[in-house]
């Protein structure tokens, strides 16, 4: 079991890596408090954010989905919101398992920020079970990410 988990970790260390040049990674440290994201730049103020959950106990679809949401937002959300990747079971300043309620392997959380500040908040779950049709997968995503965060 322990082969698996480096190996999911691996994994996503590499899609975190492909992408790391056009996401804004400034709270990817899971340590960093969210008054010092939101001060980190004035752009950070009003950029509402998908978060990408996942633990340490990775589902059998897991990966694909975080590369389509990835592939998602790289060409439609890259300028008007921010994406992060983090596993909230290494989350220790934050705790995000409490504040988003987190318990599966893999949980999309769609936060609105405006003016330096969240407004709520809307959980994306079993994804991962969508995977097997990426174009219907897609149109589902975008859908509730544009109602939802208003593709400002």
């Amino acid at each position: 079991m322990p082969t698996i988990l480096l190996i999911f970790n691996l994994m996503l260390l590499n899609i975190s890596n492909a992408y790391s040049q056009e996401i804004d990674d400034s709270f990817a440290n899971p340590n960093q408090a969210e008054a010092e994201y939101f001060a980190a730049s004035p752009q950070n103020q009003n950029k509402s954010i998908i978060y990408i959950f996942y633990n340490n106990s990775p589902c059998e679809g897991c990966p694909q989905t975080i590369e389509l949401i990835e592939s998602i937002y790289d060409q439609e959300y890259t300028n008007l919101y921010n994406l992060f990747l983090i596993n909230y079971q290494n989350d220790i300043e934050n705790d995000f398992i409490a504040k988003y309620n987190l318990q599966q392997p893999l949980e999309i959380v769609l936060v609105q920020v405006n003016d330096g500040a969240e407004f709520g908040y809307k959980k994306l779950n079993y994804l991962e079970n969508m995977i097997s049709d990426p174009i219907s997968f897609e149109e589902y995503f975008t859908n509730q990410v544009n109602t939802f965060l208003g593709n400002q």
